[in-house]
């Protein structure tokens, strides 16, 4: 409650003080800086922990193969929902794309080039650097070598398994910061943008929400409620700080801690599924992102006058759907991603120009959904393995 208290703060004096508002910036960096500071030690450490509560070979696989295709169908859904909501507002109708505000993204990896550098030849430098990737291989890696070593390995486990609890301590530590965080994140992102910069591009941020807010409700609704056979509004109610902090802070991984917390406390899901499938779902899982593709792609084709095909679209589905996973990890990835879109189907690469000009706004949106998306799978696949508490799910009041 404090937190969305926060949240409308912030919105009420970026409208008032406008550009003054960025006089309270540095008071939400340094909260993201405090999150970002537990993300490297908690993915090692939780997912370590993880790995070795699951010390079944056949679950860990089960668990990795259900994660990975909830992940793969959502994102489809996703872009789907981009798509059916771009072809009714219609954003781009009538809007010229001004080639002379060209920007060039980066170029997005070759896929095969972001599987090998999964694995990372300096743990220790991929620690020191946080990369999130080689950070969460390594920990897979000691984790089954710790279950592989057997009593031996002990003492490492259980000092691992302290630092996780020390982690989880922390961050609800920082979490006593987070109203003040985000409504000084929020002040100064409407202060900074204000109504009227707006109202050009209203209709892609409308469309962008309105999927975000469909696929929460529908795809993640029905998951909770069809799937797993839980109350939605439950599930809702128990994540609702988690998708706070991510609709502010714009990062995944720095709603990590946060995400973590939300899904052992309030929704019963086990530490060993949370710890493997969180940090997975933080850099692979970009439901929001995917969201994002659709709709971006059909505004700078009707921006362009240039009308798709049904090939067209499918293409468009598969293309957002697989570099979801091929853009993982890598900074800039929503604008990667839209880049890998719009050349998979010859659109104009100069529609990205418009689109940065709002990409914070947008990924307020879709970082709230991959965060929502990261905890339903969580919990599918926790009730779905018997590592799921239905007394502290029921524990939380419904919406």
């Amino acid at each position: 409650m404090k937190i969305m208290i926060g949240l409308g703060l912030g919105i009420v004096a970026g409208l008032i003080f406008q550009e003054k508002a960025a006089l309270v910036k540095p008071i939400g960096t340094l909260f993201i800086n405090a999150i970002k500071m537990l993300i490297i030690p908690l993915i090692f450490s939780s997912l370590i922990v993880g790995m070795t509560s699951l010390k079944d070979s056949k679950q860990l696989g089960r668990i990795g193969m259900k994660t990975l295709a909830i992940y793969l169908v959502t994102t489809a859904f996703a872009v789907c929902i981009g798509l059916l909501v771009s072809t009714i507002l219609q954003p781009g109708a009538g809007m010229m794309i001004d080639m002379g505000k060209a920007v060039s993204a980066k170029q997005a990896p070759p896929f095969i080039d972001t599987l090998v550098s999964i694995v990372p030849k300096n743990p220790l430098g991929a620690l020191s650097s946080g990369h999130v990737l080689q950070v969460i291989c390594f920990a897979i890696f000691l984790g089954i070598a710790i279950n592989i070593t057997g009593e031996k390995a002990e003492p490492f486990k259980k000092l691992c398994e302290s630092v996780a609890e020390i982690m989880y301590t922390l961050t609800a530590i920082v979490m006593e910061f987070a109203p003040y965080g985000v409504f000084a994140l929020m002040a100064y992102v409407v202060g900074q943008y204000g109504a009227s910069t707006l109202l050009p591009l209203l209709k892609v941020i409308l469309a962008v929400y309105i999927g975000a807010i469909v696929h929460v409700i529908f795809v993640y609704g029905s998951g909770v409620g069809l799937v797993a056979r839980l109350s939605p509004a439950k599930f809702f109610k128990g994540i609702v700080d988690a998708q706070a902090v991510a609709f502010t802070t714009t990062s995944s991984s720095g709603t990590l801690p946060v995400t973590i917390r939300c899904t052992q406390e309030n929704l019963g899901v086990s530490k060993s599924v949370s710890s493997f499938v969180l940090p997975m779902g933080a850099t692979v899982n970009m439901d929001g992102t995917a969201i994002y593709q659709g709709v971006a792609a059909l505004f700078v084709a009707q921006a362009s006058g240039i009308d798709l095909t049904m090939s067209n679209y499918i293409t468009l589905i598969l293309a957002s759907t697989l570099a979801s996973i091929g853009t993982a990890g890598v900074p800039g990835a929503g604008l990667i991603m839209l880049s890998v879109t719009l050349s998979s189907i010859g659109l104009p690469m100069e529609g990205i120009a418009l689109i940065a000009g709002i990409d914070r706004i947008l990924d307020m949106a879709r970082t709230s959904v991959n965060v929502t998306g990261d905890a339903m799978t969580s919990l599918i696949v926790a009730k779905s393995e018997g590592e799921f508490d239905k007394e502290i799910f029921d524990a939380t009041e419904a919406v």
